[in-house]
């Protein structure tokens, strides 16, 4: 295949890329700033600098580039993640317009297919389901989900949706800081910590990435998850064990709401999903089926 990566220098994009060289697929990479141009060759793939907002210029490197398949990872989340609505202004607009851009510059480069990573922690819901100042966010996956399916649906492109858990890995800056944290002893559990979140190591979404691109039915959508769900809570006690850092300290619950009420209320929710669709169409296995496993790879290749 000849695929066009959008996002190719994020968390995702560079273990992704190394996923489809593996598999022998031909691979351009779009990147926004010309400095990612050598790290991108480095890793195999061909760059493309253009803006995805820039409508006309990204058709331009998506038609020269000629790509039999399109893949949609575009994000700006600040390199030690999302600490408050305001965050995720850019990523949002990218979801929404960057969304239409990639749409028709696939369509107007003959491509196949088109496989979007999205958000499993929005899933879909309607603003109503989620925190005021979550709807935004909630919005814009929406819109690029709807977008996907829709040119599926009338015939302009096959699209596939992939719903992603919250990333971590040694290429997700989230983590680096994370493990930092839980070094020093600033990476607290939370008492009566009731939230149940799902993730997936990096190099697992780029796997399954490469099996929908392959395999998935069009129309289709996936959660792309590990195999159990945990709590904020165990995810730093994961941590701390890894890093064989002291443990963490455990504090009320009243006191993140107050001192980060935006990632209070994320790590608060309760979304256990399940993989099992991905396993039976796609064929797929994470590696790594609990993020202890995943923590545990993540520091050994730190050292």
């Amino acid at each position: 295949m000849r695929v066009f990566l959008a996002g190719g220098s994020g968390a995702i994009g560079v273990p992704l890329i190394r996923a489809l060289t593996a598999a022998g697929h031909q691979v351009t990479a779009l990147t926004r700033s010309a400095a990612n141009a050598s790290t991108l060759r480095a890793l195999g793939a061909t760059p493309a600098v253009a803006d995805a907002l820039d409508a006309e210029a990204l058709r331009r490197v998506v038609v020269e580039a000629k790509p039999t398949h399109v893949i949609h990872e575009l994000t700006a989340i600040p390199k030690g993640g999302v600490r408050s609505a305001r965050d995720l202004a850019p990523t949002n607009r990218l979801r929404v317009e960057g969304t239409r851009n990639l749409i028709e510059a696939a369509v107007a480069a003959g491509a196949k297919r088109i496989v979007s990573g999205s958000f499993a922690m929005f899933r879909g819901a309607p603003s109503s389901d989620v925190p005021p100042d979550m709807r935004e966010a909630s919005e814009a996956v929406r819109s690029m989900e709807f977008q996907t399916l829709e040119a599926n649906r009338t015939a302009r492109i096959e699209g596939v949706v992939l719903r992603y858990g919250l990333f971590y890995g040694p290429d997700a800056g989230s983590t680096v800081q994370m493990i930092a944290m839980a070094k020093r002893r600033l990476l607290p559990t939370i008492r009566g910590d009731r939230g149940l979140l799902s993730n997936i190591h990096v190099d697992d979404a780029a796997s399954a990435t490469v099996a929908a691109l392959e395999r998935a039915p069009a129309g289709s959508v996936y959660d792309i998850v590990d195999d159990r769900p945990v709590s904020f809570s165990e995810i730093a006690a994961s941590l701390a064990d890894a890093a064989r850092a002291p443990r963490p300290f455990a504090v009320p619950a009243w006191l993140p709401r107050l001192l980060m009420p935006y990632m209070a209320r994320m790590i608060a929710l309760r979304l256990p999903l399940s993989n099992e669709k991905a396993r039976a169409e796609l064929g797929w296995r994470p590696a790594y089926p609990t993020i202890r496993e995943g923590l545990a790879q993540t520091l050994q290749h730190a050292a």
